[in-house]
Parts: structure tokens; C-alpha cells; sequence
């Protein structure tokens, strides 16, 4: 015979972990302020979306513009797990470039990095803070894993490059700027796969070869 406690103890809804709560909370920012905008935006409505009380939002996170930058960190942090900079001394240059260029192209290409890249560039002027955790977030940490891998290069004495870190935040402006230019302001699509490797390919070579003509 089941009695009545028994029941109700089975029938409750497991409590879920902070760590769990966090990420739906995430998630369900991220939609939200993709599809509302950061200003227009409550902590209610974020709440609401994430299917919890104000109370726990405010005990996970101080406010509105933590929840943005950790919203920010997290998407980022979980493409940048996903970038691969080939370093195999069986790769050569050009290939091992190539495939390093992809991958932060990846990155700063990727759809929602640059939806986010536009909310932060509108509502710079009134959140100025939200602008320098998205680049300190990202666009920094991109260049920053860029310019590891070409130190290694620099070691292996494949290229000879004096400042590392002012290289690859050159390389990823020839690889990524226009693109995301044109689709923030000019609303024109994304590159597709062909004409990204196509880029690629062009900046590797005027990386690694230059582009002036030999004198005959």
C-alpha cells in the first residue's frame, strides 16, 4: 500500500543544480536578447524566459549587464573550445595557416557572434561596458590564440615575424572585417564555406609570399 508522502516525494519536480539553472538562463538570454535587443530587455522578462523567479536570476547573477557579458563569455568560450590551430610539425605552413585562418574566420563569422557583435555596436553609446567585455571576450581572445600558434611558427623558424600579436590581429582584420562589416552595416549575407576558404586562401598567400611584382 503507498502512502500519501510516498506519492507526493515521488511526485516533485527534481531540484536542479545552479550549474544547470545557469545554463538555461543563458541559453534563454541569449534568444532573448537577440531577439528584444539589450535596452529593451528586463530582468522580468529574462526571468520569464528561463522559467525561473527574479529572486534566483539576481542570486546567479548581479543584474542585467553580467548576465549580457556571461551570456557573451559563455557563447564565445564555447566556440573558441571548438577552434582547432593546427600546430603538427607534418603540416606545413601554408596548410597549418590556412587551417588557422578558418578557424577564427569560423569564429568571427559565425551567425550569432555577429548578431551579437551588432546588438553591442548599438547599444554602444549607452552601455559602453558591454562593448569592451564583448572584445575582451572575443575578438581578443581570437587574435590572442591566433598569435600563439604563429609564436610556434616563429620557433620552428617556418616565419619570421618581430611582433606576434599586432600579426594576428592583422590577419584576422584580412580574414573577417570586411565580411562582418558589410553584413553589420551593409546587410549583405554571410560568406559562404567556398568564398571563406576563398578568402583564406588569398590572405594566406599574401601572408606568406607578399603581392608585390618581381623586377625582371
Amino acid at each position: 500500500m503507498k502512502l500519501d508522502g510516498d506519492v507526493r516525494r515521488r511526485g516533485r519536480p527534481p531540484v536542479r543544480s545552479d550549474e544547470e539553472t545557469t545554463r538555461i538562463v543563458l541559453d534563454a538570454a541569449r534568444h532573448t536578447f537577440a531577439v528584444e535587443g539589450y535596452a529593451a530587455t528586463s530582468t522580468e522578462e529574462l526571468a520569464r524566459g528561463a522559467g525561473i523567479s527574479t529572486k534566483t536570476l539576481y542570486r546567479l547573477f548581479p543584474g542585467k549587464a553580467a548576465l549580457f557579458e556571461a551570456m557573451c563569455a559563455d557563447r564565445l568560450e564555447r566556440l573558441l573550445s571548438a577552434v582547432d590551430l593546427q600546430a603538427s610539425d607534418e603540416v606545413d605552413i601554408e596548410t597549418g595557416l590556412r587551417a588557422a585562418l578558418i578557424a577564427c574566420a569560423d569564429l568571427a563569422l559565425d551567425p550569432e557572434v555577429v548578431a551579437l557583435q551588432r546588438m553591442v555596436l548599438q547599444q554602444s553609446a549607452t552601455f559602453p561596458e558591454l562593448a569592451a567585455n564583448f572584445y575582451n571576450n572575443g575578438i581578443a581572445r581570437t587574435a590572442k590564440a591566433l598569435a600563439g600558434w604563429l609564436r610556434l611558427q616563429v620557433k620552428r623558424k617556418r616565419i619570421a615575424i618581430d611582433d606576434a600579436d599586432e600579426v594576428a590581429g592583422m590577419l584576422v582584420g584580412m580574414v573577417a572585417s570586411a565580411p562582418q562589416r558589410a553584413a553589420i552595416y551593409g546587410g549583405k549575407p554571410l560568406p559562404s564555406r567556398k568564398q571563406i576558404e576563398r578568402r583564406v586562401q588569398t590572405c594566406a598567400a599574401l601572408f606568406l609570399d607578399g603581392c608585390r611584382a618581381k623586377s625582371s
